[in-house]
């Protein structure tokens, strides 16, 4: 393996895992950015593996495209829910956490039908 290839594995790998892990946080500004490196990656990674063939930088070309469509939306959405309450934190919707607290009574309950022994 060359360093070239080492060195463009560790980057590819350095970007999903840091764009995955900003995505899974709560504001939106970091889920952003998490798509934003998420997308980069996934451009270098065409890139990388294609080379000269036309059809990899097609497709990455259409990849920034798309990224940037998503990016300008997520964006939008971060601005707005700054706007409204004054901070980008996604909050637990109330009836989520309804429903879970309904199943979680569910599961606790006996099965319908089913008798316990009593001795």
């Amino acid at each position: 393996m060359r360093a070239l290839d080492l060195t463009m594995a560790l980057v590819l790998g350095g970007l999903f895992a840091t764009g995955v892990l900003l995505m899974l946080q709560r504001s939106l500004t970091r889920v952003l950015l998490g798509f934003i490196l998420l997308g980069h990656g996934t451009n270098l990674l065409l890139l990388t593996t294609g080379g000269a063939d036309p059809l990899p930088q097609a497709m990455a070309l259409t990849a920034i495209v798309i990224t940037f469509g998503v990016t300008t939306f997520l964006l939008a959405l971060a601005y707005r829910s700054w706007r409204l309450s004054g901070h980008d934190e996604v909050r637990d919707d109330v009836e989520d956490r309804r429903i879970g607290t309904v199943r979680e009574r569910a599961d606790d309950e006996p099965a319908l039908g089913v008798e316990e022994d009593a001795g």
